[in-house]
C-alpha cells in the first residue's frame, strides 16, 4: 500500500501527482494487466528474444 504524506497547506493536486508518479514506479498497473490472462512460457521467451533483437538493432543503427 502506498502512503503519501500530505504536508500542511499542500495542494491536493500536487499530492495526487506524487501519488500517481509513485504508483507508476511500482508497476502496479503493468502487473495487473499482465495477470489478466495467462501467457505461456514459450511465448514469454519469444517476446523476450524479440525485444532483445529490437534493442540490439537500435544500438547497431545508432553506432553506424
Amino acid at each position: 500500500m502506498l502512503i503519501i504524506p500530505v504536508k500542511d497547506g499542500e495542494n491536493i493536486d500536487r499530492a495526487l501527482k506524487r501519488f500517481k508518479r509513485k504508483f507508476d514506479k511500482t508497476g502496479g498497473m503493468r502487473q495487473l494487466r499482465a495477470r489478466k490472462q495467462f501467457v505461456k512460457p514459450s511465448v514469454k521467451n519469444r517476446q523476450k528474444i524479440q525485444k532483445a533483437q529490437y534493442i540490439q538493432h537500435l544500438r547497431d543503427s545508432e553506432n553506424i
